[in-house]
């Protein structure tokens, strides 16, 4: 039996419609382009539904599906994504996670298509909630290749860009699946930023292992891997502890809601 009473799932959908809606206002993805899941207990889950602008669903498009795939929601009218495979892929390989986001943000889908992962230590807060994001390999969407490609990078990350095609975000509920896309875009739209401007200073890697510390002192969930750090002799960079704690503690209060 389902963790969730029916008014639970009803919840879980309207959060799904308000999720997606934000997607579309953000400009994270275009016509009827994402899709978004959450999985409601070890067996089931929820999804969007093919064909349906992220902006202008409503709950009875959300669909029902097993975790290995078969279809438990009957609709005449709606299915769901064939990039569902991608997102059953993660489920299958880590127990962690309970929600997925895949999205076509413009700039983080621009260092995915020009080939450069996000794997600088630039920003705090990107290195505390996501750490280096890789490229997964291009794959042909809709195909079982779009799962296969993420398989290498799903155990060691919660963020993934698709080469030429857009990311994906996972988290243990389906608000913290979408801060870390908001995160990835804004980390891709600053360092891009930089990079027009001329420079990007990355963190030196005392000061980073200083926010990984406190980042397992503070409990933050998730799985990062460790970003490049520069020298501390040529980086012009410096966070005191006080930034670092501040900064900590923003990123604990936006993971708890506050």
């Amino acid at each position: 039996m389902s963790q969730f009473s029916m008014n639970g799932e009803w919840e879980i959908k309207k959060m799904i419609i308000e999720i997606g809606r934000r997607i579309w206002t953000r400009g994270f993805v275009a016509a009827n382009d994402g899709n978004i899941t959450v999985k409601i207990d070890e067996k089931e889950i929820l999804t969007t539904p093919t064909g349906v602008s992220k902006g202008f669903m409503t709950p009875d498009m959300i669909i029902k599906m097993s975790i290995d795939g078969k279809l438990l929601t009957k609709h005449s009218k709606y299915r769901p994504s064939s990039e569902v495979k991608m997102h059953l892929q993660v489920y299958q390989q880590r127990q962690d996670i309970n929600s997925v986001i895949h999205a076509h943000p413009p700039y983080c889908t621009s260092f995915a298509v020009a080939g450069i992962p996000l794997d600088k230590c630039v920003l705090p807060e990107a290195i505390l909630t996501i750490g280096a994001v890789p490229i997964a390999e291009y794959a042909t969407p809709s195909t079982m290749e779009i799962p296969e490609s993420i398989k290498p990078h799903i155990q060691n990350t919660d963020a993934v860009l698709l080469a030429n095609h857009g990311a994906i975000t996972l988290g243990a509920d389906l608000i913290t699946a979408y801060h870390r896309m908001e995160t990835l875009e804004h980390a891709a739209n600053i360092i891009f930023l930089s990079i027009q401007l001329g420079n990007v200073n990355m963190i030196a890697q005392d000061q980073v292992d200083r926010l990984m510390s406190l980042r397992e002192q503070y409990g933050l969930k998730g799985r990062v891997t460790a970003c490049q750090a520069a020298p501390k002799k040529q980086s012009d960079v410096s966070v005191n502890e006080e930034t670092i704690k501040a900064i900590t503690r923003k990123v604990l209060d936006r993971l708890n809601g506050s």
